[in-house]
């Protein structure tokens, strides 16, 4: 122990103690101690560990971008039938040589690419993922937005941001930002692709059998309910959404073959009544777009829009809670803030929300994967 840069003294208080004064986390910050954590062997492993933990929290933004620019360029698409090399690669993606040399090894390096020996490249699973799970490009490739709203944090988190994000999905804020055909048409497609992977841990989680007629609360141009109608051939499917929506939904449902089995009903739950006669009622992916006062506004109105025994079920990403966890605290909430009306919630918060609405026997299920979705679930008991 020669070598040990600053001596460790034993220390004068308990370890419990230590955590309460702080005085272990001053310890670890210390430059010295941890030159000696680094060269311990019982040490050394959790140092490294850590230490390319904090790297990974640096880079993380060029790893960001390297997605954005793979996503961009379809590098997944041009290598899903066939292993290119890079040479062919610069000119279909037209990229000079030394900069796209740049972008693969960049690739290889987060796990979207392999290099084969043959100088050929091909796709990981993770890379083969972007070019098969639907709408994950979507959601990639408009992340430019959100990244421009975080460029000064500081500002961002201090509320001082008029975020573009907000632009992006205008139907928050009321019917009247979501009328433009083009707009409507971008984020509804985006809503669309991604409700793919909702439905499926949604249908994983929670049971329709016992239902009859399904409302589906903000459920856009219908992809939710055509895989809900897909699972339980039983049920009737009603949609309630914005006008914008309706043509699209109506075709979405045709292509199924669900046009018999399915009603739309065009209308804002800001300003319309919700229709009656469905046994439970499912808001996907609606309730982290809007404030607490809309929220239980709305939660209210699918009370009263219930017969007793009647269900509701929401179903969007949720935060940890008091266990804080990457996708629902490290992104969604921060999504959420950019888009300046709403705010994501635990599954206790959407509980507590759900009972103050009159909503009882509220289930809060473990969620299969949290950063795709969670559930929660009440009944209306009178």
């Amino acid at each position: 122990m020669k070598d040990v840069d600053i001596p460790l003294q034993k220390p004068a208080l308990p370890r419990g103690a230590l955590r309460r004064t702080g005085r272990l986390t001053r310890l670890v910050a210390s430059r010295g101690f941890q030159k000696w954590a680094a060269r311990f062997p019982l040490t050394r492993r959790i140092v490294r560990t850590e230490g390319e933990a904090m790297f990974d929290l640096v880079a993380g933004f060029c790893h960001s971008q390297i997605l954005q620019a793979f996503v961009r360029f379809d590098v997944a698409g041009l290598l899903l039938a066939n292993e290119m090399s890079a040479e062919a690669l610069a000119h279909e993606l037209d990229i000079p040589k030394d900069r796209l040399a740049i972008l693969l090894s960049a690739s290889v390096a987060i796990g979207l690419l392999k290099h084969r020996r043959a100088g050929r490249y091909a796709l990981t699973t993770r890379g083969a993922a972007l070019a098969g799970v639907p709408g994950l490009r979507g959601m990639i490739d408009h992340h430019d937005v959100l990244y421009r709203d975080l460029a000064d944090p500081v500002a961002f988190f201090r509320g001082e941001v008029a975020t573009e994000l907000a632009g992006f999905w205008p139907y928050v804020f009321g019917a009247g930002g979501a009328t433009d055909p083009e707009t409507t048409a971008v984020y509804s497609r985006l809503m669309a692709d991604s409700q793919a992977l909702v439905a499926d841990d949604t249908l994983a989680m929670y049971g329709f059998s016992e239902s009859k007629n399904i409302l589906d609360v903000g459920g856009g141009t219908g992809a939710f309910l055509v895989a809900v109608g897909a699972a339980h051939p039983h049920l009737h499917l009603t949609l309630f959404d914005l006008p914008a929506v309706a043509p699209a939904a109506a075709e979405r449902f045709d292509a199924a073959g669900l046009r018999d089995r399915t009603t739309i009903v065009p209308g804002s739950f800001r300003d319309d009544p919700l229709p009656q006669g469905a046994d439970i009622i499912s808001l996907i992916r609606v309730l982290y777009d809007h404030a607490d006062d809309t929220v239980i506004a709305l939660l209210k109105a699918a009370h009263d829009a219930l017969p007793v025994g009647g269900r509701i079920l929401v179903s969007e990403p949720m935060t940890g809670g008091d266990s804080p966890q990457r996708a629902g605290d490290a992104y969604f909430a921060l999504y959420c803030m950019a888009m300046r009306t709403g705010r994501a919630r635990s599954q206790a918060e959407i509980a507590a929300l759900l009972v103050q609405a009159g909503f009882e026997d509220v289930q809060t299920p473990k969620p299969r994967r949290a950063f795709i979705t969670s559930i929660v679930s009440g009944v209306r008991k009178s």
